[in-house]
């Protein structure tokens, strides 16, 4: 017998194979559901085309940080819960044959938070595409910095800036493609300055979610604080795509960025 299950915006049953044959987009409200780093991999990039980066790069409890338990042992139950190893799964790929350094973050691994490894993971795929004078992809999802490295989470901000700065220099092209929820360091930095900003509906994009600007301002915000729709009417982003149009309006910035004559 087919399994149910209840969408988390609309509460509708719906199959489990159709959410899934449907990119876990709900078919009847259009809710957007999470995806790990290796769904997206396997629906935006060519079949076998995709080659890790920096894949032994692992995060390091340098600052023999605890709070409810120590962040080693947080680190070890994220890449259980997982199944990567970091936050971030950044490598090479083809989209519809055109070549791409690209990273896709992971919300199921610490929130998405941004540390020492993100952040260095993202500068190794910045270098790729100087180095092999390739466009850079980054699919964003993320809580932001991670609070468990302090100043270190923190600094990753000005350091992915500064490789999206030099991969400008070197005229390459940069594609953000913001996914719920894009808050706190990420938002604030590597996120936003892309040549194009591609969301998806109804994704959180802002740095400081609406519960926390509630509970600072007291007073009562807009329903659509933060989210896409908003975002696009203010200027923030350039785009709001359906998850099965990502791939093919990809490919063709990409063409349209990389054959310049």
């Amino acid at each position: 017998m087919m399994e149910k299950i209840i969408c988390k915006k609309c509460r509708k049953s719906i199959s489990e194979e159709d959410f899934i044959n449907n990119l876990k987009v709900c078919p009847q409200c259009g809710f957007h559901d999470m995806l790990s780093a290796h769904e997206r991999i396997k629906i935006t990039a060519d079949e076998g085309s995709f080659t890790e980066l920096a894949k032994n790069l692992f995060s390091v409890d340098f600052l023999k940080f605890h709070d409810v338990k120590p962040y080693s042992e947080r680190l070890e139950e994220a890449m259980q819960k997982s199944g990567i190893s970091e936050a971030v799964v950044a490598g090479e790929a083809e989209i519809k044959g055109i070549k791409t350094s690209i990273c896709f973050m992971d919300f199921s691994f610490m929130g998405g938070s941004m540390g020492s490894v993100v952040g260095e993971k993202i500068k190794i795929t910045a270098d790729n595409s100087i180095e092999k004078n390739l466009p850079l992809v980054i699919f964003c999802a993320s809580g932001g910095a991670r609070m468990q490295e302090g100043i270190i989470s923190l600094m990753q901000m000005a350091k992915t800036v500064s490789c999206i700065h030099r991969l400008r220099q070197a005229g390459l092209a940069y594609f953000c493609i913001i996914t719920h929820p894009t808050t706190g360091g990420v938002s604030a930095s590597f996120a936003t300055i892309a040549d194009i900003i591609i969301t998806e509906p109804g994704a959180l994009f802002c740095f400081a979610g609406p519960r926390v600007v509630e509970q600072t301002i007291k007073k009562e915000i807009p329903s659509d604080f933060g989210l896409a729709e908003r975002n696009i009417k203010n200027g923030l982003v350039d785009m709001i795509l359906k998850r099965h149009e990502i791939r093919d309006v990809l490919a063709k910035l990409l063409y349209m960025f990389t054959n310049k004559n």
